[in-house]
């Protein structure tokens, strides 16, 4: 599938990729000379001085060192360059090397790597020799290494005043963060470097840390001043973790970038006196999209345009997280003295203050300002969160107009005119509807007009420009397009062997659409897996494969897997124990408000022993998830606290978290509470919205009190239960309340568990009341004259398909 880089924003905002490096220079004395191969550019560079040029001809270098070193001149470097931009392929085992002063290299092409080398590009020789006043420009690296069990940069800046420039930077599949900058030593420290007008597309989710787009620093070098300035890139489909781009150093700039769909925020993670102004984040309804998030003191976060950002909490437009009190460097410093004015959000999550708020995270932020901000909402929805004490947080002159303001001091409830310019809107300066003023005032008129002025300098516009941000007028990537197909990546077989972590490493490595055969044996996990990737995996039909949690972890996990929206995962012929670990769930849906659909299809599969009464069931939906389908088949949920619960939505009119639940051939024996809770809130069932199969299978002691329900399907649409036992639930007055024309229970059997009850035009149809007379009390074998058989209740066999 082409990736031509294009998206519908830039069509909106007229965005082109032109050309940008015309490589002029003051060549006194210079030579240009094309090189044809690796031989003849090594004895180029050794002879290279100021001003040279050397062209490397058109074609595929493959498996290259390419070092491009040198001594060139303010005004007068020296030129690495393709003999025509973006047709000189560097692929295979290749690496460049960028050391030397006043080097440029530009018009490359990086592609179908498969090296060795931890760096694409790196601004030194060793761990002696560095870059310094050089550049890597007009280049492009997209889906490099892309099966690299490395955890690899694709660009590593080292030295002093380097840049990094209109490049493009597409399709980063392995570990490791796709460009970073180093401060381990003083002669990287205040290095001035910028990284700018790069467009750095598409990065799938990791799934773990170490997948940034971006990092200045890291947590052992935070307090080290580096003055890196990252401006006017764009950041599209970034999803390779939460930190799209993570500060951890001080004194950097990011001002006047466009962050279009990716599924993280800015964060100020270690490191003070960052600058943030007048960046754009765009979420366009995409899930976890998120904005900026504060940590540690000195920051200023200003004139910053965020709109249709769904994350919330650690992903939410702006988040100024608690600290942890003597915190070591690589923990959450407390936030002090930080300075965030004339922001806009618009149509999107929640402002958080004292986000993170837990035993160990125990510091509100202090000194720190909050004011000339706008909040823009449609929907009726919380705008601001406070997790915990906000008395160290100044909050002044703020603007709510949203469906539900909350009433907060230095917030006003207002009604601002806004005007379109393309589709993004901004503030007029008609915005008389102010419920701050005093109409009765001598001073209305002058009331209005500094108060009119006060809602349009607020925010990121004033009211001189009345102007979109720069951000959205900018231009990024090499001068030529990049005609960039992300490569077919073949489905495997994979054989897994059981042990510590083994499961967890196979998945990380396997291919989208592969299937992971378990062999008979224990697979424990140290850390919840998180399913990323369309996979099957397959246990051993003939013996025992076992999937567990360690024990004894110091930090103990509450769930095995988690399916990520638009995932679908397969797993068949395992044991699912929780036994010993206190999980509080085998299996998860998407985190809140992932909304994007997910499928998961059991067969075989023996839940057994997640007791967790803290919430705790064999599979949760998470508040705003929705699955497509569940479907467990050929399997068995025994000495569990609870079934599937998909409940946590109740209150919100009309939503549910699955368009379909099927249970065929199931056992659900010893469930201290519902089986399943599947629930939506309607005015009426007839509206048509979820769907519940159940067949053939057999409830034994489940919710065994007075008022329990085995099955929980309030508002459900369509609910179709038949032939399946319900037994032992000697407790229980109804079992199953089902309402609407189209629920209906048909040829099933009733035992010890009160009885069925129907409403609202739903049907029951030939339900026995009678002992089922099993065989097998284990199995749920039914003994010749049991009434479940056909031949002995005339219409079908009731339970399992033997």
């Amino acid at each position: 599938m082409k990736n031509n880089i294009t998206f519908s924003f830039m069509k909106k905002i007229v965005l082109t990729l032109i050309a940008i490096l015309a490589f002029t220079t003051s060549q006194t004395n210079a030579q240009e000379i094309l090189v044809s191969n690796i031989t003849e550019y090594n004895n180029a560079i050794k002879a290279a001085k100021a001003g040279d040029i050397i062209v490397l001809k058109n074609g595929v270098w493959k498996d290259v060192k390419l070092n491009a070193y040198g001594k060139g001149e303010e005004g007068n470097p020296i030129l690495i360059k393709a003999e025509t931009a973006g047709q000189v392929i560097i692929s295979g085992n290749s690496t460049l090397n960028i050391y030397g002063e006043y080097i440029i290299v530009g018009g490359l092409w990086f592609k179908d790597g498969d090296t060795e080398y931890k760096s694409v590009v790196q601004f030194r020789k060793d761990s002696k020799t560095f870059a310094n006043n050089c550049r890597f420009t007009n280049s492009t690296i997209s889906y490099f290494n892309t099966e690299t069990p490395l955890k690899d940069h694709w660009v590593d800046i080292w030295g002093k005043n380097n840049r990094v420039d209109h490049n493009n930077f597409t399709g980063k599949t392995s570990e490791g963060t796709t460009l970073v900058v180093w401060l381990k030593g003083k002669e990287h420290i205040e290095n001035n470097h910028r990284i700018d007008n790069n467009l750095f597309g598409s990065r799938p989710d990791l799934g773990k840390n170490g997948g940034e787009t971006i990092r200045i620093g890291t947590s052992a070098n935070s307090m080290k001043s580096s003055k890196t300035i990252v401006e006017r890139n764009i950041f599209a489909n970034c999803d390779g973790e939460i930190e799209i781009v993570s500060n951890k150093s001080c004194d950097n700039i990011f001002r006047d970038n466009l962050f279009v769909e990716s599924k993280g925020t800015l964060t100020l993670r270690h490191g003070n006196n960052a600058l943030v102004e007048r960046n754009v984040f765009l979420g366009n309804g995409v899930s976890k999209t998120g904005g900026i998030r504060i940590i540690n003191q000195g920051h200023i976060v200003r004139n910053n345009y965020l709109i249709g950002l769904t994350g919330d909490g650690y992903r939410g437009p702006i988040v100024v997280m608690n600290g942890v009190p003597n915190s070591p460097l690589n923990r959450y410093h407390q936030v002090k003295n930080v300075d965030i004015q004339n922001n806009t959000i618009i149509n999107s999550g929640p402002i958080s203050f004292g986000e993170g708020k837990d035993d160990e995270k125990t510091l509100a932020p202090i000194n720190t300002n909050f004011s000339n901000n706008l909040i823009y909402n449609t929907k009726a929805s919380e705008n601001v969160i406070f997790s915990d004490n906000v008395s160290g947080i100044s909050f002044n002159n703020n603007y709510i107009d949203s469906p539900s303001p909350e009433a907060l001091k230095g917030f006003s409830a207002t009604k601002i005119d806004w005007k379109k310019l393309g589709s993004f809107p901004i503030p007029t300066s008609n915005n008389n509807d102010l419920l701050s003023v005093n109409k009765n005032s001598k001073s209305f008129e002058k009331d209005i007009t500094n108060t009119t002025r006060q809602i349009f300098n607020a925010g990121a516009f004033n009211l001189d420009s009345k102007k979109l941000p720069k951000a959205l007028k900018l231009r990024a990537g090499p001068g030529w397009t990049p005609e960039i197909v992300a490569p077919i990546i073949k489905p495997a077989d994979i054989t897994v062997e059981p042990g510590l972590e083994t499961l967890r490493k196979a998945i990380d490595k396997a291919s989208p659409g592969s299937v992971l055969n378990l062999k008979t044996g224990e697979y424990i996990l140290e850390k919840k897996i998180k399913i990323g990737k369309n996979i099957t995996i397959i246990g051993d039909k003939g013996g025992a494969t076992i999937i567990t949690a360690k024990k004894g972890l110091e930090k103990p996990i509450n769930y095995l897997f988690r399916v990520n929206e638009g995932i679908t995962l397969d797993i068949s012929n395992a044991i699912l124990d929780g036994e010993n670990s206190n999980l509080k769930y085998a299996i998860v849906s998407p985190d809140k408000q992932e909304s994007g659909l997910y499928n998961l299809f059991v067969d075989n599969i023996t839940f057994q022993n997640f007791k967790n009464k803290n919430g705790g069931s064999v599979f949760k939906a998470y508040n705003g998830t929705k699955a497509d389908t569940l479907s467990f088949k050929n399997s068995r949920f025994e000495n569990n606290y609870r079934g599937l619960n998909l409940s946590y939505d109740k209150n919100i009119m009309g939503f549910y978290n699955a368009n379909t639940i099927i249970l065929d051939n199931s056992v659900f024996k010893n469930i201290e509470e519902a089986a399943v809770n599947y629930i939506r809130k309607v005015i009426t069932p007839e509206i048509p919205g979820g769907n519940l199969i159940v067949k053939n299978c057999v409830f034994s002691d489940v919710y065994n009190q007075e008022k329990g329900k085995i099955l929980r399907t309030d508002g459900i649409h369509n609910v179709k239960i038949t032939n399946s036992v319900f037994e032992n639930s000697y407790k229980v007055k109804t079992p199953i309340d089902l309402k609407g024309k189209n629920n209906v229970i048909t040829n099933c059997l009733i035992h010890n568990s009160g009885f069925v009850k129907v409403s609202k035009n739903a049907k029951k149809v030939n339900i026995i009341y009678k002992n089922p007379k099993w065989e097998d009390k284990i199995l749920f074998i039914p003994s010749k004259k049991s009434i479940l058989l056909k031949e002995n209740n005339d219409i079908e066999n009731i339970g399992l398909n033997q």
